[in-house]
């Protein structure tokens, strides 16, 4: 749970990828106050988006869901790219908005500059940050927006 412009939320999601780590669905359901949530994504072989059964022509080609609410996705061109020290690469990722929840591209970059270390850079450069993750990639500090309190 989490506050957002004073309202409590929840929101539960899972996502589905290939064996090489590309998005094929994801599932977000939960509520925003008293107003329910319940979105549906899913990407075909040929790149192409579907919100909620609708077509996303916007976001044709995006390998990469970003859940604009969670850190947790940036697991996945984490671990797809499999990036050594000192490797960048660019990802185009469907981007899902909060709390509108619109779907967009966004154009990222990862690079890798330590063992548990990624610079992390969207939206042309004008966002950067560098996310400390843990051995599996999870994102363990995203710097003012997220850090884990407890793990195993």
């Amino acid at each position: 749970m989490f506050v957002h412009e004073g309202k409590p939320c929840r929101l539960d999601y899972a996502i589905a990828c290939d064996r090489s780590w590309r998005t094929r669905s994801a599932q977000v359901a939960g509520w925003i106050g008293g107003q329910a949530v319940e979105v549906a994504l899913a990407v075909d072989d040929a790149g192409r988006w579907r919100l909620n059964g609708a077509g996303c022509p916007a976001a044709a080609g995006c390998v990469d869901v970003d859940l604009n609410f969670s850190p947790s996705t940036n697991l996945l061109p984490i671990r797809r790219t499999g990036l050594a020290i000192g490797d960048e690469a660019e990802v185009r990722a469907a981007w899902l908005r909060f709390p509108d929840f619109t779907l967009e591209p966004l154009e990222q970059r990862y690079r890798r500059i330590a063992a548990f270390r990624y610079r992390y850079s969207s939206a042309g450069g004008r966002f950067v940050t560098d996310l400390q993750v843990d051995e599996a990639g999870f994102v363990v500090d995203y710097p003012a927006v997220w850090r884990v309190e407890a793990s195993a």
